[in-house]
């Protein structure tokens, strides 16, 4: 039989990458943590982590492990749960999204929702994929709206306990001043922007813009990176350059500005909803349905 605090151990050092580290976040001595890592190494006949200067990463049994870990501790949430709701006869929903996405889909959603399920109380958490996808994973969210771009979702190890549901397909726009050269173009190829400054409002938009731009044949030149698109979108309206901005950001508009769709293909963020697949939670059901539905909506009034 596995020990579960050792299993606990293990997805601590996993985070953190560190026995130290771990060690602190768990309120235990380094040697405690290297001997729980040890004791399951023996357990299963197989090294968990390998060990270096550096710090330590898991190997491929490791993840496995961690996967596991991860399943465990979402199934003892959600056990916790089940019992308070026995007691209060309510059941709790903690629900995570990026701000865009959870503006544009979740309000009419958790209408429906509450509508459906009054006695479901409902809690909020704003946050990136890369943050609450985990927290999907661990049982501590319920269910999280996000989105990827080329890429797979950033969930790290145990992510085939996630199950992904696409909502809406998000492409991306250059936004210009309303006196630009180009403002005045149907669609613009990337590679028409090489010269152009760039102000961008995230900078995970960078990123994906220096891999675009680099597949057109240029480096960008970007002045500033910021945390909010409507920011961003000012900056472009001061005369600090031009954007690349998601289609559900676009909203509200701001006088004296531009936008120029990108021509195919050309790049889109994928937006969906992640859950732990389980039969037995009516309100994460009602309320994923619910969420296809609004983005159904959201598609047929481009």
């Amino acid at each position: 039989m596995i020990d579960v605090q050792r299993l606990r151990v293990l997805r601590a050092v996993a985070e953190y990458g560190s026995f130290n580290q771990a060690a602190t976040a768990l309120r235990l001595t380094p040697s405690a943590v290297s001997q729980h890592v040890a004791a399951l190494e023996r357990s299963l006949g197989a090294q968990v982590v390998a060990r270096s200067t550096r710090g330590v990463t898991l190997t491929q049994a490791g993840q496995i492990m961690v996967g596991a870990a991860e399943s465990v501790a979402a199934e003892l949430e959600h056990a916790q749960q089940q019992v308070a709701q026995l007691s209060t006869g309510r059941a709790l929903l903690t629900v995570a999204t990026f701000t865009s996405g959870g503006r544009l889909l979740l309000p009419a959603a958790l209408s429906r929702l509450t509508a459906a399920h009054p006695r479901t109380v409902v809690h909020i958490r704003e946050g990136e994929p890369e943050d609450t996808l985990p927290l999907v994973r661990q049982g501590a969210v319920d269910l999280a709206l996000a989105y990827r771009f080329d890429g797979p979702l950033p969930v790290g190890p145990g992510s085939s306990s996630l199950e992904w549901t696409a909502l809406l397909e998000d492409p991306l726009h250059v936004v210009l001043p309303q006196g630009h050269r180009l403002a005045d173009r149907d669609a613009l190829d990337l590679a028409e922007l090489a010269a152009e400054p760039w102000v961008l409002g995230c900078l995970k938009t960078e990123a994906y813009l220096r891999r675009y731009a680099e597949r057109a044949g240029f480096a960008p030149e970007v002045r500033g990176t910021t945390t909010d698109y409507f920011f961003a979108r000012s900056l472009v309206a001061a005369g600090m350059g031009i954007s690349l901005i998601p289609s559900i950001a676009l909203a509200p508009e701001i006088p004296g500005l531009r936008t120029v769709p990108i021509k195919t293909p050309g790049p889109i963020r994928h937006i969906g909803v992640v859950a732990i697949s389980r039969s037995d939670r009516p309100h994460v059901t009602t309320l994923i349905d619910a969420l296809r539905e609004q983005a159904m909506h959201q598609r047929q009034g481009r």
